[in-house]
């Protein structure tokens, strides 16, 4: 069998690259300035994909019609980088390295939390209220990255071929790597997570109350979502495995090599967002309201999986490769890494071609309650575990609590405290300007990460283009 061989450290970081220039409610204004506390909240569209039992929910003033058009988000992380080396990586790719700069980065990038990304671009939202419920869909980019690298994933990845793996004499021979006494990667990148997913989600959902009695509301609510595929890599070395996985668009640009003649590759060509894969996501909800002073709601998300067809590459366990590069030499880590480690001449880790890799998505349980304390203040707790561990999903469960305080009936502050999913302790802070028929605000998931020096953030979730038509019976 014909094998194409490319670095498994700079795969995933030539693949993040696509949320640095683009969770749920990233790209939900509102729900981000509160500290993510939507389960029990969001309404109309924006209730896609958190808890479609909130399309059921009535109240006085409820919209008959509710439409919005390019919201956004966009979120980059770390719990070990400073905050220099974090706007570099972001704002300033094409500066070079220094030594020093490799040296530090080399230390930086050795954290299981050493950067996380994740954006989400809404295109079209819709909402509609009927006499039996409530019709909602939307459109939606969805991207979500993690890297977590131990010592030697990360010294590879800055020293290439100069890392200390490569010059310790266990593994030598005469003085050179020897491939024989090469160490597993099992043991070698031990602790080491890469991972990334993008996809292009169509979603519908429905709410309807069922219960509406004096004192209390019940609503339920399902959603369903058609995916394509952009791109998907998962690396995972844990507990003396090693699972790898990618399916890439062309949009990534990877060089596969001699691979494409392989009857067991489904080689993928073409430019901008061309599918190499597909499948079917469900959502399901649940909403109580006790007297409008009470809501509590919980949902279960992203249920379900994609089948990945094309450019599908896989690998398990095996010797680690030397590479020949001496690592990235510029803040553009994603591209270097492309240009480095792209050929089966350079390589630390070699794939297999597969025709195919079917994939759960990364499934949730959401649980969250509000409380009105009064006409202008609203408070709120809310949860969301991961189900599993797959790329694409929390890394670890995001705990929120927050607050919306209406000093005049047009604007609405939010902020909160939130932690958890490998971004620590947060503190967000958002506005919004809402009437009867408009509604447009910004938010941050993080005010102290846009200046803190250990554990830098920057997040936006903007939203301008918000319209309300009608009441709904």
């Amino acid at each position: 069998m014909n094998k194409t061989s490319y670095s498994l450290l700079t795969t995933l970081l030539l693949s993040a690259a696509a949320p640095l220039y683009a969770q749920n409610e990233l790209s939900n204004f509102t729900a981000t300035g509160r500290g993510g506390v939507a389960t029990p909240l969001v309404t109309d569209y924006q209730a896609l994909g958190i808890n479609p039992a909130n399309l059921g929910r009535r109240v006085e003033g409820t919209p008959l019609v509710t439409v919005g058009l390019l919201e956004l988000g966009l979120g980059a992380g770390s719990r070990s980088l400073t905050r220099d080396q974090l706007k570099n990586l972001v704002f300033h790719a094409e500066d070079g390295l220094s030594a020093a700069d490799k040296q530090a980065l080399t230390v930086s990038f050795t954290n299981g939390n050493a950067l996380n990304v994740n954006a989400a671009a809404m295109s079209v939202g819709l909402s509609v209220a009927l006499p039996v419920g409530t019709v909602a869909l939307s459109n939606r980019q969805r991207v979500v990255g993690h890297v977590g690298l131990n010592q030697t994933a990360a010294d590879v990845l800055f020293n290439g071929s100069n890392a200390q793996i490569y010059q310790a004499a266990t593994y030598q021979t005469n003085g050179q790597y020897d491939p024989a006494k090469a160490p597993m990667i099992s043991a070698a990148l031990q602790g080491t997570e890469l991972q990334l997913q993008w996809t292009d989600e169509y979603n519908v959902g429905y709410g309807a109350q069922v219960i509406d009695a004096d004192g209390f509301k019940l609503s339920v609510g399902v959603g369903y979502r058609y995916i394509r595929g952009i791109g998907m890599l998962d690396v995972r070395v844990d507990d003396g495995e090693v699972n790898a996985f990618s399916s890439l668009s062309p949009l990534f640009k990877v060089n596969y090599g001699s691979v494409t003649g392989n009857p067991n590759f489904d080689y993928r060509t073409g430019s901008g967002l061309k599918s190499v894969g597909s499948g079917h996501g469900f959502d399901l909800g649940v909403t109580a309201a006790a007297s409008d002073l009470v809501r509590v709601g919980v949902s279960l998300t992203d249920l379900g999986s994609m089948t990945w067809k094309g450019n599908v590459l896989t690998a398990n366990d095996q010797a680690l490769k030397k590479v020949t590069s001496g690592g990235v030499n510029t803040y553009n880590i994603f591209k270097e890494a492309s240009q480095l480690f792209g050929s089966s001449s350079d390589a630390a880790f070699t794939y297999n071609p597969d025709r195919q890799k079917k994939e759960k998505l990364p499934a949730k349980l959401r649980a969250g309650a509000a409380f009105t304390i009064t006409e202008k203040l609203d408070v709120g707790v809310d949860a969301a575990v991961p189900l599993n561990n797959l790329a694409g999903n929390l890394n670890s469960t995001l705990l929120g609590v927050g607050l919306d305080f209406k000093p005049v009936s047009w604007v609405r502050l939010s902020s909160g405290v939130t932690g958890g999913a490998g971004y620590g302790t947060s503190v967000p802070l958002g506005i919004t300007f809402s009437t009867k028929h408009y509604e447009a605000g910004i938010s941050t998931r993080d005010i102290t990460g846009l200046i803190s020096e250990d554990s830098p953030y920057y997040s936006v979730a903007l939203g301008v283009l918000r319209f309300k038509f009608g009441q709904a019976k």
